[in-house]
């Protein structure tokens, strides 16, 4: 590949339709987050679902992921390349997501329309997580020696922007009703269908980004029949072995796991536990929760610019993972009914949910060939996948159960998380120190 001096300009224009389909990602995956403590009653809907059923379709978004659907979409992405396996996978979520819709709307038994939308979960999660890898991918391309952190924290800040809109939008589009009412199907499925027309969109601007990568790679000199790629080049499935038998890999994807469980699946029930713990009513739950996705939408682009310029990205690693670890040790323990601690906890916990992201998804690229990338990020996702299919549904269990304590028996879970993210975040430290070649702890910014 010959070096290519592509304006910058044109560089934040293909991010701008990158992040886009990520936005409506998130807000789809998070529409009922805020709403979580709706399924405690299942009377007062029409749908007819529990804690327990909520929590067993919120893990679906993980089952196909799992279940070797990450790693060989990843494989695939690296053979046949961004712009053909990418636009699969974006199409097919737009297929899952549009397939909850329908579930949820359709009057069928609560068992049957849980199923539905559960396979129209696993469609969605599958799609959604080879979208990002595509995204994610595409970001180190076009940004290689440029303000690759900077350019991954914007993205991942305006995604969670995404979750922050779908915290807010959503219990406004399901109007709180007064004690006794009835949740019709038409009410619960409106955060879906505003999910389902973003997604839309961001399909619209995934297209306009692959004419523009096709341009890319031919100003670039890349090959695009597969005949042409050099020998060195190719994907080999030896290279799978050499990822998984690579120390820093197998620790950045073990931090992966233990750090997001701590942070996307507590999202799924916050305000199931906050509403009881700091005895605050509904709207002031939602905004207590959406001060999450808030905190990282103006901390994650700040801390990729300081990756970028300052390095040490395993010490701000550590830092963020003692910042959620203590945000959960609060939210647990903290006094009954004082609101304060709970607005303090999720600050901290969005502070640190900004800072691992920043440093740990830039570092793949320098333990990773390039020609690998997809395969790395896809293995990443899978492994991290794995625990949110679990945690779901213990909570989703632990809620069921009714009990007054079932709050801080959550938070058992996620402080328990967060002391592993903790450890893994140290020994990545150690790791950086021992082999300072991989310049982990490097700027970004040449």
């Amino acid at each position: 590949m010959k070096e290519l001096k592509i304006n910058s300009k044109v560089c934040w224009l293909a991010l701008a339709c990158l992040v886009v389909p990520m936005f409506a990602s998130y807000f789809f995956d998070d529409m009922f987050s805020t709403l979580s403590q709706l399924f405690k009653n299942p009377e007062l809907l029409e749908l007819g679902w529990d804690s327990a059923d909520y929590g067993f379709y919120a893990g679906g978004y993980s089952f196909l992921c799992v279940f070797g659907g990450l790693v060989i979409c990843g494989i695939l992405l690296d053979i046949f390349g961004v712009r053909l396996i990418g636009s699969v996978f974006v199409a097919l979520m737009a297929l899952g997501a549009g397939t909850v819709f329908v579930a949820i709307r359709s009057g069928l038994d609560p068992k049957v329309s849980l199923a539905i939308a559960y396979v129209g979960c696993m469609l969605f999660g599958l799609g959604s997580e080879i979208a990002g890898v595509a995204v994610t991918r595409s970001i180190a391309k076009w940004f290689k020696g440029r303000n690759v952190a900077l350019a991954m924290g914007l993205q991942l800040a305006i995604a969670r922007l995404g979750t922050a809109t779908a915290f807010v939008l959503s219990p406004i589009l399901v109007a709180q009703k007064a004690p006794g009412e009835i949740y019709t199907l038409a009410e619960t499925s409106k955060p879906a269908l505003f999910g389902l027309c973003l997604i839309f969109i961001g399909v619209i601007l995934w297209a306009i980004f692959v004419a523009m990568d096709a341009r890319f790679d031919k100003a670039a000199g890349i090959a695009v029949k597969r005949g042409e790629v050099k020998e060195e080049d190719k994907f080999k499935l030896s290279d799978i072995v050499k990822l998984l038998t690579n120390p820093r890999f197998i620790m950045i994807s073990l931090l992966c796991v233990f750090f997001y469980c701590c942070i996307v699946s507590f999202k799924k029930f916050g305000t199931a536990i906050v509403i009881p713990r700091f005895d605050m009513d509904v709207d002031s739950a939602k905004w207590m929760i959406t001060m999450i996705p808030f905190f990282t939408v103006i901390f994650t682009p700040l801390f990729g610019a300081l990756v970028d310029k300052k390095g040490k990205g395993t010490l701000w690693m550590i830092v963020g993972a003692v910042l959620v670890l203590t945000a959960h040790l609060v939210l647990a323990f903290a006094p009954q009914g004082e609101a304060f601690w709970g607005y303090a906890g999720i600050a901290v916990l969005g502070v640190g949910y900004s800072l691992v992201p920043s440093a740990m998804w830039p570092s793949v690229p320098k333990i990773v060939p390039e020609r690998n990338l997809g395969t790395a990020y896809s293995l990443i996702y899978w492994i991290q996948n794995m625990g949110m299919l679990l945690v779901p549904v213990f909570v989703g269990r632990i809620f069921k159960t009714g009990a007054p304590e079932a709050p801080v028996r959550a938070e058992f879970i996620f402080v328990g998380l967060g002391i592993v993210a903790v450890c893994i975040a140290l020994l990545l430290k150690n790791a950086s120190h021992k082999h300072p070649e991989l310049e982990l702890d490097a700027p970004n910014k040449k």
